[in-house]
């Protein structure tokens, strides 16, 4: 076929203005960011775990695409399926159809929720979400949804109304009838519920904003409790579900079966954007309750043959790789030699997390000498320390870690759930020497800080 459209050449030819572009025409903001803490690369291809620049040089990817690349970045396994559904131009998004791939894909991950029984598609993290929070509304006939402390489940209009950070709330004002709780907190879900007009809590087993998880057996007493007051429990595995924290999903490691479950990210295989919305079957049959009600909560591109290949094949990679196995031995190895360097490293104050999913927070340290810059961090910018963490890891090290927070000091590992001893001692070697500097005082990262905190005393 003939036609003026060659994608190699557009990128050939204009490789390198991403940053340029994003400021002139996206979002100003994101190129300004990455250019102040060093991180405005170019990359220029991407495999398993890495990433590498134009240079050729690679970047150990510990970020994962907040969790995207389950699988490791371009796959061949899902590579091939989605040249497949190229291949065989199938009628796809006819809207008065019934899809086979995403009958197949439903039942691959209905047989990982044997309790659960039908599932609805859609295209992001936060669709999933949003169908859970309407499924449950209307289920049940109530309008709050209970929430935690530091949840994050989204940035669009319902899902944000359950997100439990200020800084993504302020201004958007007015969102759902909510109720935020503390994580773990079962008085206070037991309070809520006796004032009546909940329909579900909505948690993640561990949130992704500072790692933190409930006691154990909390999402059991909470179901039992929920259940008593005709509330259902809703379990965001947005992030951590699809083998992240070594179990298929993270509430597996609970005696407990949720009413309804949301998974995203790593079901796309990196490639296709995807969310699931997994229930109970009465919970489906009250909401399409009959023909009228068939498109009462629908998605024009959810359900996409790319889409449903992209997750089939992912799904099969995490079993033919043992990806989950994975996941829990070599997350183990991890946490287990951080959390040996609690006593080496006196600002290094908690490990925690399961599996792939991992933070680590710092503290104020013991010395003298420590303490006062410390508090000049504090002082400028609380979670300043972490940031001047991750910096030279990337920047001399090219390990792509993040904070995992505003104004916390705790970093989070996210990486692809195909890595390996030889990716945890390279990560260990650049946190040891990064750490040092740290105690020493000197280094790139105090440099760094040392720059933020007179650019904060500057905006005054």
């Amino acid at each position: 076929m003939n036609t003026g459209f060659d994608l190699g050449r557009l990128l050939d030819e204009r490789t390198g203005e991403g940053h340029k572009l994003q400021g002139r025409m996206l979002n100003p903001q994101l190129p300004r960011m990455l250019h102040a803490i060093g991180f405005d690369r170019t990359y220029t291809r991407a495999q398993g775990a890495y990433l590498y620049d134009a240079d050729g040089n690679d970047y150990l990817d510990f970020l994962a695409g907040f969790g995207v690349f389950g699988v490791g970045h371009n796959h061949p396994v899902v590579r091939s399926a989605l040249h497949q559904v190229l291949d065989a131009d199938l009628a796809d998004m006819v809207q008065f159809d019934s899809p086979l791939l995403a009958g197949l894909l439903a039942e691959k991950l209905l047989a990982r929720a044997p309790h659960l029984d039908r599932v609805y598609f859609g295209n992001s993290g936060t669709e999933a979400v949003e169908a859970a929070i309407k499924f449950a509304r209307y289920a049940t006939g109530r309008p709050r949804i209970v929430y935690c402390d530091h949840a994050f489940h989204g940035l669009t209009t319902g899902s944000l109304s359950v997100n439990g950070a200020a800084e993504f709330r302020d201004g958007f004002d007015p969102l759902l009838p909510d109720t935020r709780v503390p994580l773990g907190d079962l008085e206070a879900l037991e309070a809520e519920l006796r004032k009546g007009g909940v329909a579900a809590l909505l948690i993640e087993p561990i949130q992704g904003k500072g790692v933190h998880q409930p006691a154990p057996g909390f999402l059991r007493a909470a179901h039992d409790l929920l259940k008593d007051h005709g509330a259902l429990l809703i379990c965001d595995e947005v992030q951590t579900g699809v083998g992240r924290t070594g179990r298929f999903f993270s509430y597996e490691y609970e005696d407990v079966q949720p009413d309804i479950v949301t998974v995203a990210k790593a079901l796309s295989g990196g490639f296709v954007p995807v969310g699931a919305t997994l229930a109970k079957d009465w919970i489906f049959e009250k909401v399409y309750s009959s023909m009228d009600r068939v498109l009462v909560h629908d998605s024009t591109f959810g359900s996409n043959a790319m889409a449903m290949a992209a997750g089939l094949a992912t799904l099969q990679v995490m079993e033919d790789e043992a990806l989950i196995e994975n996941a829990e031995r070599i997350g183990t190895l991890m946490r287990d030699q951080l959390t040996e360097r609690l006593e080496r490293y006196e600002m290094l104050a908690e490990v925690r997390g399961r599996g792939l999913m991992l933070g680590f927070e710092f503290g104020k340290p013991r010395s003298l000498k420590l303490k006062a810059g410390w508090n000049t961090l504090q002082a400028a910018r609380k979670g300043l320390f972490a940031q001047m963490v991750v910096v030279p890891l990337f920047q001399r090290h090219r390990i792509l870690t993040q904070v995992s927070g505003d104004h916390i000091d705790v970093i989070k590992l996210l990486p692809p759930l195909t890595i390996g001893e030889p990716e945890v001692e390279r990560f260990l070697t650049a946190f040891d020497d990064v750490m040092r500097d740290a105690h020493r005082g000197t280094g790139l990262m105090w440099d760094f800080g040392r720059t933020l905190v007179s650019q904060a005393v500057r905006r005054g």
